[in-house]
């Protein structure tokens, strides 16, 4: 098995809508973003800190990605697995516990392999648990492709030693305060392995079927260049806008449920024509390369300081306090709860306007339009 996996369960939501573009990202050169980089830091600390509780072997990693923000996160996260661990041997005397576990789901489509964040296994559900770190849109366990394939893989091997009733699929995404588990049982999910995953995989091995443009296109290489997406977003912006209070309810929903999916797709034009101009020397006619505006910044903020201090001024430093997950780990978790606990809350989430398919549970139209009228006032 080589190190990269052709068909990976990472992108399985885009092969299984839009199979051709597997063989069409193959074209494009492998390319690590900040933020995969920042999320990988973020993974390699969290089995650290998992293995260190399951008394593993394990060298704690070091990374410049390491803010308190990011590490506030992966604290969420590995709270959660160590409360899942422990519930797992209070039911089940021998239960299995893996970290970035290696994942083959090859039976059903060639090169089929991944990594799952962690694995609970006990004598009678088999719990994935995947790690989103990403801040960009929240991402859901129900029918989630990537954790299926993850199932069906482990599914193979907790059969070995139990007699499995139920695959639980759980995404954690505490950047955006976002987790979600879904149940299913494994007959099922073998028969979606079968019926849905082999023969899309198949296809999209072969480069076959038709190219769809949708949400799955955010992380595909083609992205900027895919003529069938560009067609869908083209024949939106060919519409005669006009004020939105004389629009048709129905015009307002078919704007609505690309509206995200149409600036993004812009942004990334954008972004591949500028780094083109930049890099490349390629020039777009109509447009130019211009400085951008930027802030002032000291040489040395060692010497900044010694020399205001020297004329005289002294308030010149600010002051914060530590992140709550920081204090929390200086006091220890009782500590915390009596000293600080009462001073602690956690505020509700922005209300936000969001299409059927989104799994979070929809709010109260009273309390929506109370909160409403309170933030415009």
């Amino acid at each position: 098995m080589s190190g990269h996996a052709r068909f990976s369960p990472s992108s399985a939501n885009r092969r299984l809508n839009c199979p051709p573009s597997l063989v069409l990202e193959e074209q494009f050169a492998e390319e690590e973003s900040q933020y995969a980089a920042e999320g990988s830091a973020g993974h390699a600390l969290a089995e650290h800190l998992i293995r260190k509780h399951l008394k593993q072997r394990s060298k704690r990693p070091v990374s410049d990605y390491y803010s308190d923000e990011l590490l506030e996160a992966v604290d969420e996260y590995v709270s959660y697995v160590i409360g899942e661990i422990e519930e797992a041997k209070r039911v089940c005397n021998g239960p299995v516990f893996t970290v970035e576990q290696r994942v083959d789901a090859s039976d059903y489509v060639d090169e089929c392999f991944g990594t799952a964040d962690m694995v609970i296994v006990t004598d009678k559900v088999a719990h994935i648990i995947d790690l989103k770190l990403g801040k960009g849109v929240p991402v859901f366990a129900e029918e989630n492709p990537q954790l299926m394939i993850y199932g069906l893989g482990i599914l193979g091997m907790a059969e070995m030693l139990y007699d499995v009733e139920t695959v639980r699929l759980t995404i954690f995404q505490p950047r955006l305060n976002n987790s979600s588990t879904w149940n299913i049982a494994p007959d099922t999910l073998k028969a979606w392995g079968e019926e849905v995953l082999k023969p899309r995989g198949a296809m999209a091995l072969m480069g076959a079927g038709d190219f769809n443009a949708g949400s799955w296109c955010r992380f595909c290489k083609a992205r900027n260049q895919c003529r069938a997406r560009a067609e869908e977003f083209l024949a939106l912006a060919k519409m005669e806008f006009r004020q939105p209070a004389l629009l048709s309810d129905d015009e307002i929903a078919e704007v609505l449920k690309i509206a995200d999916d149409l600036a993004k797709w812009a942004s990334d034009v954008y972004a591949f024509a500028q780094d083109q101009a930049i890099i490349h020397g390629k020039e777009w006619n109509g447009f130019k390369l211009v400085e951008g505006r930027s802030n002032r910044k000291y040489t040395s903020e060692d010497e900044a300081a010694e020399a205001a201090t020297t004329a005289g001024y002294t308030d010149i430093y600010k002051r914060s306090l530590v992140t709550i997950t920081e204090m929390e780990r200086l006091m220890g978790k009782q500590e915390f709860t009596r000293i600080l606990g009462r001073l602690v809350y956690k505020p509700q989430g922005k209300i936000t306007l969001v299409p059927y398919s989104d799994k979070r549970e929809a709010i109260n139209k009273t309390t929506a339009a109370a909160e409403f009228q309170e933030v415009s006032l």
